[in-house]
């Protein structure tokens, strides 16, 4: 394999901070075995710790230190001269302190990036909000393939998380409007740091009602003059019919929404009212992405649809995977007819 395209497999998946065994360690062993020097080993570094996002926004600093360990690792079981750059690093990675956030990079295919601050815990401030889940990275892939479902469009999506899904949609297909929405105070509050992150303005009423703590943390990339970028506090079960009415949306898209018995009455009630205060509008087109973890959830899910009038379709798999999986998950994406 030609070094720099194994250079650029390590930078996709350090970025996107996916976990050690899925680097492509065996090829790079079989590099050094066939030439013991160090360019490919400066070439990886540069891509990766010492890459320009992941400098000004790190991954995590124990996910750092084991790549960084492991690559050194793999230097010294060869014969190629001591490589003082990889030591010179890991000292200054071992002097940082551990944080409760860390940074994630998405490359598109557009060339631009999508960064994110998460929690480095799954579970964090009692919300698993504060991670990207793999139905988001789907339902992103199966948005930029299908992106005139959102060209010039208002788009709501429930249940948004820290942003990913949105702010790809956002930087690759060109949605008129886009309303991010979710309930927890923690999330609403990381949400809004990403949207900023990533070099949009939200509306002034928006960033009036949300406060948010300055980290110093200010985008590079384009100004975007397009959408306009909501960010909206929504209670499924105590939602009002002027917050309805004030949102009318063409599309509406969620992930990872449909995990609990309870939530997905919640939701399935907040689709209903989504189609009865529509202001004779016609009703929105509604996407869900979520993986099956447990069987007997997704049928319920579709019973409770079935129950309640609403139609349901299976989306067929998108071709294009962009983002990296540490294993394939099951994600269904379901179109709904409310």
């Amino acid at each position: 394999m030609a070094q720099p395209e194994l250079g650029l497999r390590f930078q996709r998946r350090f970025l996107a901070a996916r976990q050690l065994r899925s680097f492509p360690w065996p090829e790079l062993e079989q590099n050094l075995r066939t030439a013991p020097d160090s360019a490919l080993l400066v070439d990886i570094l540069h891509k990766t710790i010492l890459h320009p996002l992941c400098v000004k926004y790190p991954p995590s600093t124990k996910y750092r230190r084991c790549f960084l360990t492991e690559l050194i690792k793999k230097h010294e079981s060869t014969a190629a001269e001591p490589l003082d750059e990889l030591y010179d690093t890991l000292a200054d990675i071992l002097n940082e302190e551990e944080s409760t956030h860390c940074y994630k990079n998405y490359f598109l295919p557009t060339g631009e990036s999508v960064t994110l601050s998460e929690s480095v815990a799954i579970v964090s401030g009692g919300t698993t909000g504060l991670v990207t889940w793999d139905a988001a990275l789907h339902l992103a892939e199966w948005a930029i393939e299908n992106s005139a479902v959102f060209s010039n469009r208002t788009v709501l999506e429930l249940g948004s998380g820290i942003g990913f899904t949105g702010i790809a949609i956002c930087k690759t297909c060109n949605p008129k409007k886009y309303i991010f929405s979710d309930y927890h105070p923690c999330v609403l509050k990381q949400l809004t740091e990403n949207i900023r992150l990533n070099g949009f303005v939200l509306e002034p009423e928006t960033t009036c009602r949300i406060q948010t703590e300055s980290q110093g943390q200010e985008a590079e990339a384009t100004d975007y003059q397009k959408p306009k970028l909501i960010v909206a506090e929504l209670d499924w079960g105590s939602v009002t019919e002027k917050q309805l009415l004030d949102l009318q949306p063409d599309v509406i898209v969620a992930a990872d929404v449909v995990y609990d018995p309870e939530i997905i009455l919640a939701l399935i009630g907040m689709l209903q009212k989504l189609s009865t205060f529509r202001a004779g509008r016609k009703p929105p087109e509604v996407y869900i992405a979520f993986t099956i973890r447990n069987p007997d959830t997704y049928h319920l899910f579709q019973d409770e649809l079935d129950k309640v009038g609403i139609g349901w379709q299976i989306i067929p798999a998108h071709s294009n995977s962009i983002f990296l999986y540490d294993v394939q998950p099951n994600v269904t994406i379901l179109q709904l007819f409310i």
